[in-house]
């Protein structure tokens, strides 16, 4: 059997293409100033809703896709705003009143049959996305004001966890860390995720000192579990209606489910360490 050269060489191609692309635009929107920041997440925010909802209605539930982005696009505004003091607190409890109609909404769907379950994953799109992209706002303004280096500093640990733990995995990974949803992610990879991140902190408390040596220490412990944990929720999300990637939007490397899932699962742990410690 003959490999496919051409074709692994063109995927490799688009994968560094896009991928530099893609860190370009990131770092430029986080070093810029907080609103750079917001858009570029907002756009973020939106897409990974958008993926969510369209492999669900693919799998042929009936989730209320328009009005989950909706609600999650309004989610991680209102927080952007708020947190930043554009807008009182008090207008957060509009959320209230706009979640309640989604029942709502289903209650005159004529042709639903399941309609909590279509609510359901109407409010667990929400919550799986634009609650973490939220939550990351509060972190990154933790500090009392916009501190791009919590934000860069995080996602330099996001990406070397990935990296090493991809690369240690291919290579000598033995020990499987959870067959049964990711069959290729071993012990191996992420004890290299782990050292790697380990020394990341030494550097990051060097030059980014908006956070303590301590603190850095404690959002790369957070990155590399709750992160190869939302790494396994999307593989579990995916296998469970058979697809192989959530989307196509970024060439060479899937969608933006799939570049962003482990964040999904860290940002709220990374908001929730950083307020209390």
């Amino acid at each position: 059997m003959k490999l496919d050269l051409s074709k692994n060489s063109d995927n490799l191609r688009s994968r560094l293409i896009y991928g530099f692309l893609g860190f370009f635009m990131m770092m430029g929107g986080m070093l810029w100033n907080e609103w750079t920041y917001f858009f570029v997440f907002l756009v973020i925010c939106t897409v990974c809703l958008m993926e969510f909802f369209r492999l669900l209605k693919a799998e042929g539930k009936r989730p209320l896709q328009f009005f989950g982005v909706f609600a999650g696009v309004l989610l991680y505004v209102l927080s952007a705003l708020m947190i930043t003091g554009q807008l009182a607190n008090t207008y957060f409890f509009l959320l209230y009143p706009i979640f309640a109609l989604v029942f709502i909404l289903k209650l005159y769907d004529k042709s639903e049959k399941q309609a909590f379950e279509s609510i359901g994953l109407t409010t667990l799109g929400i919550a799986y996305i634009a609650f973490p992209f939220s939550a990351l706002n509060f972190a990154v303004f933790s500090q009392g004001f916009y501190s791009y280096q919590i934000i860069v500093g995080t996602f330099f640990l996001i990406w070397i966890n990935d990296i090493t733990a991809y690369f240690i995995g291919s290579g000598f990974g033995k020990t499987k860390l959870f067959a049964r949803i990711s069959p290729k992610k071993s012990w191996e990879g992420s004890t290299g995720g782990f050292i790697a991140c380990s020394l990341m902190v030494v550097l990051l408390s060097q030059y980014f000192r908006h956070l303590s040596w301590a603190q850095w220490a404690g959002v790369a412990f957070i990155v590399v579990v709750a992160g190869t944990y939302g790494d396994l929720v999307e593989s579990m999300f995916k296998r469970s209606i058979q697809v192989k990637d959530s989307g196509s939007s970024i060439p060479g490397h899937g969608g933006f489910l799939d570049r962003f899932d482990g964040l999904l699962l860290a940002a709220p742990f990374i908001a929730a360490f950083l307020k209390f410690f």
